[in-house]
């Protein structure tokens, strides 16, 4: 079997599907988790009772939406309110009822690599919310922010829920976030959830629970390249495994093969072997404090403006603004 050319294959998942079984450790990035299964999934994970993280969101944006909401309408001038990884939009729409509220001059635009996602969230929004002006954006955050940064020159409010900053190490983070901060001009901001370091055990429970929801989410994974690459994966020949590292704050989590294997991926001409209990890792779960969110910002150039935590202290978004001297970066 040759090895395919980067340009033999039809889309970036069925590249990176390729790349990730060949490396050694095998690997696969956790954005594939969501197609319209995963998307359902990942709406029964967030109603779990051990994944406090949606929970403490909710908490926060309910108890701070004035003061957040103040910081966004500022002078009270137009801006466009752009959410990265914008999924279902629920804890995003008590900000926009507030914002609505307030007669606030807003454009929403979430963005999201799942078209679904994003026909459910236009919806509900123009159902619930039908004073609320929405485009949706569908693609990668950064070629999208390109684009509305080309398309509009008023001033953008930028949103990261979710915690999805934590699916990023911190070399990765830094870079996103810089990335961000060079799209940014002085007047606009940017908001992004941190989950905070905490009882390790909590943490795994978050992401190991009793009812097999999570294993379900990461095996998804692998119906998906059944579905959309001809694989015959056998899903109950992987066991769905968390780890935690409370010195670095990093939640791993891996598909383990529990039997020795192979698979055939017919559309990608790929036999992929595995050795009994060989892991395939699927996704990392980043914790925070408030020096490591200081750090980040200081190498992207960014600078903390305020930030807002749950009762318990488990979960905080942090409010950022472009750093006027960007001398310290490197």
């Amino acid at each position: 079997m040759q090895p395919k050319t980067l340009t033999d294959f039809r889309t970036t998942f069925g590249k990176d599907v390729y790349k990730g079984f060949t490396d050694h450790p095998k690997h696969i990035s956790s954005k594939y988790f969501y197609d319209e299964r995963g998307d359902r999934l990942f709406q029964e994970i967030m109603d779990m009772p051990t994944y406090y993280l949606t929970r403490s969101e909710y908490a926060i944006l309910e108890q701070h939406k004035e003061a957040i909401c103040e910081h966004f309408i500022g002078d009270g001038d137009p801006f466009n309110l752009i959410e990265l990884g914008a999924g279902d939009g629920k804890k995003t729409k008590i900000l926009l009822r507030q914002l609505s509220g307030h007669g606030a001059p807003f454009t929403y635009q979430p963005v999201d690599i799942s078209g679904n996602v994003l026909r459910q969230l236009e919806q509900s929004i123009r159902r619930e919310l039908p004073g609320v002006s929405v485009k949706t954006n569908e693609g990668t955050y950064f070629e999208t922010l390109d684009l509305l940064n080309d398309s509009s020159r008023q001033r953008k409010v930028l949103l990261f829920l979710g915690s999805n900053i934590g699916n990023l190490l911190h070399p990765q983070a830094v870079a996103f976030m810089k990335a961000i901060q060079q799209l940014m001009k002085a007047d606009d901001s940017l908001l992004i959830g941190f989950d905070q370091k905490k009882h390790p055990q909590k943490i795994l429970d978050a992401y190991n629970d009793p009812e097999g929801i999570t294993a379900a989410f990461n095996k998804n994974l692998l119906l998906r390249i059944n579905r959309e690459f001809g694989g015959d994966f056998d899903p109950d020949n992987f066991l769905h495994w968390e780890v935690y590292d409370p010195e670095s704050g990093t939640a791993k989590s891996y598909l383990v093969a529990k039997i020795k294997h192979q698979v055939w991926i017919k559309d990608l001409d790929l036999r992929v072997s595995f050795e009994a209990w060989e892991s395939i890792h699927t996704e990392i779960s980043q914790k925070y404090d408030d020096a490591t969110v200081a750090w980040l910002a200081g190498k992207a150039g960014l600078r903390i403006i305020e930030q807002y935590a749950d009762p318990d202290h488990e979960y905080k978004n942090y409010l950022f603004k472009k750093n006027g001297d960007e001398s310290n970066m490197e």
